[in-house]
């Protein structure tokens, strides 16, 4: 009886940390600190910091001018908000995927410019998708905070 006892233990013990492996971060805890505070921002209805440490914030005619010399505009919202409407040309990579699986940037060069963008001053997506991608390595990685309603009132194309 002890024996299948200590058996019974010995796999609980098994199976929680293995369960704690499997729901772990594959971030850092101050990455995803970070993270969690731009979450608490549109949580609470607030704004976006203004800048981000090492990644440019660019307004919506850089972007125009950088997309149309081939720069990669990258949408880091909901799939079903991406298939709604875009910047026309952008690419999906949704941040909540990204935050399970880091080697979906892998299809990305990290020496390329990247332009990240969500929904606005109130969006938490891109900014949470810049600082993972910051942190996987990328070195031109450009934040377009005011995101696709703005780029909507500039009159730039969508699809």
């Amino acid at each position: 009886m002890r024996r299948s006892l200590w058996r019974v233990g010995v796999f609980a013990v098994v199976m929680l940390v293995a369960a704690g492996f499997a729901f772990a971060s594959p971030y850092p805890d101050a990455v995803m600190k970070k993270i969690a505070d731009i979450q608490e921002l549109e949580k609470n209805k607030k704004e976006m910091p203004e800048t981000l440490p090492g990644i440019p914030v660019i307004k919506g005619d850089e972007v125009s001018r950088m997309k149309a010399k081939g720069t990669k505009v990258i949408d880091n919202r909901l799939k079903t908000q991406y298939d709604t409407e875009r910047i026309a040309g952008a690419r999906l990579l949704t941040v909540d995927e990204l935050l399970k699986n880091p080697s979906l940037a892998g299809k990305y060069n990290k020496d390329e410019d990247l332009i990240l963008y969500c929904n606005g001053v109130r969006c938490w997506r891109s900014p949470a998708a810049a600082l993972i991608l910051q942190h996987l390595g990328f070195k031109k990685i450009h934040w377009y905070r005011e995101g696709l309603p703005d780029w909507k009132k500039r009159g730039y194309p969508t699809e």
